[in-house]
């Protein structure tokens, strides 16, 4: 069984190609696992491929909304990968206004955002497993959380709340951290809280038992690491740092942000490696 799990990263990147064997043999030395996530619809078959290689290894799928080409792909190819048994979640999905506000035709392209972000959540819902958010506001505003939630909450009610799902990289406000925690979303966190103090509070405030540990990898690599590639080996740093904020135990954060993982990511449960008895 792991002991540390990094709910988001991007092993399969070719950041990793000269030594991704070692980094995978690393990790599974460590009891380190990982989802990696896919942005569009080859990325997301090779991880489900490369997942299938390793048991510290999951997979999500999906399409990122700042990736978005005529050549998407939204049809059966997508739901195949998205039964596989190694995928644990949909995604990465959600909106990103980030670069819309400088691009002509943003509300067009907002809404176009908006349909496939509904597409993944009705894909999430049919094969029964959590969405991996990643919303991306324009600067200085909440306005893609605003909008996610605006979603979300509706899907919500509609399914029963059968609709689950975690926020990548959480970088809203307390209220918009209300509203994910209100429809039962988890949120995550990554290396920059060893290096910044701007999302103290948002850690204080919410439940340790909805929050997930992430790395990004290869991006945003934790203190004292930064400046290098990141990696799913660090993540053991995000949850010291999260230990270190609630004023609990790091033994303690480790095995329940590992709980929180096993619970909201039921796949992961169901097939991931067993103690020996």
């Amino acid at each position: 069984m792991f002991e540390y799990f990094d709910i988001h990263s991007h092993l399969n990147v070719p950041d990793f190609d000269l030594d991704r064997d070692e980094q995978i043999g690393k990790m599974k030395e460590q009891k380190i696992g990982t989802t990696m996530v896919g942005v569009d619809f080859e990325s997301s078959k090779n991880i489900v491929d490369l997942a299938g290689e390793h048991d510290n290894l999951f997979a999500c799928v999906g399409q990122h909304p700042d990736d978005l080409t005529p050549n998407s792909v939204f049809d059966d190819r997508l739901e195949l990968l998205a039964n596989n048994k190694k995928t644990v979640a949909i995604g990465e999905c959600g909106l990103d206004y980030f670069r819309l506000s400088s691009m002509l035709g943003g509300d067009g392209l907002k809404g176009i955002q908006k349909t496939v972000f509904e597409y993944h959540i009705d894909l999430a819902l049919s094969v029964g497993k959590p969405l991996m958010l990643h919303v991306r506001p324009s600067k200085g505003t909440m306005d893609a959380y605003a909008d996610t939630l605006d979603v979300l909450e509706h899907h919500a009610k509609l399914s029963g709340n059968k609709l689950k799902g975690n926020a990548h990289f959480f970088a809203g406000d307390k209220d918009i951290l209300k509203r994910f925690l209100d429809i039962g979303f988890t949120v995550s966190f990554t290396g920059v809280l060893t290096f910044t103090s701007d999302y103290d509070e948002l850690v204080r405030y919410t439940p340790l038992d909805m929050i997930m540990a992430e790395t990004d990898a290869p991006f945003v690599a934790p203190t004292p690491y930064r400046g290098q590639r990141n990696s799913p080996l660090y993540v053991p740093e995000v949850v010291k740092k999260i230990a270190e904020l609630k004023a609990h135990s790091y033994k303690g954060v480790k095995e329940v942000l590992m709980a929180n993982v096993l619970r909201n990511f039921p796949q992961i449960s169901a097939i991931a490696p067993q103690p020996e008895l």
